[in-house]
């Protein structure tokens, strides 16, 4: 396994780590969430063009999209 097959380990923990303070009633903490969540969002891109699973990128560029939009509007 290389570095970048290894790189879905930890964006797979960046993700649940993300959704973990996604759902927290503070906003500093779904903030914090959000941007975790972006961070994974571009670690899985990295994999996923490593991998040529083109599906997956372009699920994570809509994610990115979505999270941008739900940092911006956490309160």
């Amino acid at each position: 396994m290389d570095d970048l097959d290894a790189l879905q380990w930890p964006a797979m923990a960046v993700t649940i780590i993300a959704a973990w303070l996604v759902a927290s009633q503070r906003s500093g903490k779904r903030g914090w969430g959000f941007w975790l969540f972006i961070l994974s969002n571009v670690l899985w891109v990295v994999w996923g063009v490593h991998a040529r699973a083109y599906a997956l990128v372009a699920l994570q560029v809509a994610l990115a999209g979505l999270n941008v939009r739900g940092a911006l509007k956490n309160e």
